[in-house]
């Protein structure tokens, strides 16, 4: 009389799932170890720190065109992007070799990125012709006590920027932008300060 017709129900079994979820586990492991997060972002912040560079040398460049020869408010000093206190103790920051870098000078903390030669690089970058291409100093990316930006200059008119570099991208291999073990990134005029 009546015939019953029976639905089937399609779907995954448990099973199933666990299988695809597994999969999907192991491969996201897999990307995340290829892709190394944190080395990315050591890369990231090295980047900056070689872009800040470049940004730096063409801003003391356009000085130097204008007249301003005077680099430093002291030439036997290592300009630390640090505020105050916060800065290696090294002396010659730990990055310059000349013998004539005895001291460390940070700016305060309310000062530290002021362009008007308060801030970490004694250079009043406001007498730039076409005015600054940055409304404050750049700093590094961290900009502790283990990685800063240094300066120095001599009454010769030449000028060194120093900074650490973190990533193994930079530091080792084929792509490296440092010269010695100490993975010291240097950029400027000189590179003997």
């Amino acid at each position: 009389m009546f015939n019953i017709i029976k639905k089937e129900e399609k779907g995954f079994t448990l099973i199933e799932l666990l299988v695809v979820i597994a999969i999907i586990a192991i491969l996201s492991v897999v990307v995340v170890l290829t892709m190394n997060p944190a080395e990315m972002l050591r890369q990231s912040r090295d980047s900056s720190r070689v872009s800040d560079f470049s940004t730096l040398r063409t801003v003391i460049s356009l000085s130097l065109a204008n007249g301003n020869y005077n680099l430093a408010s002291s030439y036997s000093a290592c300009y630390l992007s640090t505020p105050l206190g916060t800065g290696t103790t090294a002396s010659r920051c730990g990055i310059f070799t000349s013998a004539g870098i005895t001291s460390n000078s940070s700016s305060s903390s309310a000062n530290y990125r002021k362009i008007n030669a308060t801030g970490w690089i004694p250079i009043d970058f406001t007498q730039v012709a076409g005015g600054t291409p940055f409304g404050s100093l750049p700093v590094d990316p961290t900009n502790n006590a283990g990685y800063y930006y240094a300066y120095a200059a001599n009454a010769a008119g030449m000028y060194e920027f120093g900074a650490f570099l973190e990533s193994k991208k930079y530091t080792s291999g084929s792509n490296s932008l440092v010269t010695t073990s100490t993975a010291i990134y240097e950029s400027g005029s000189t590179l003997t300060l």
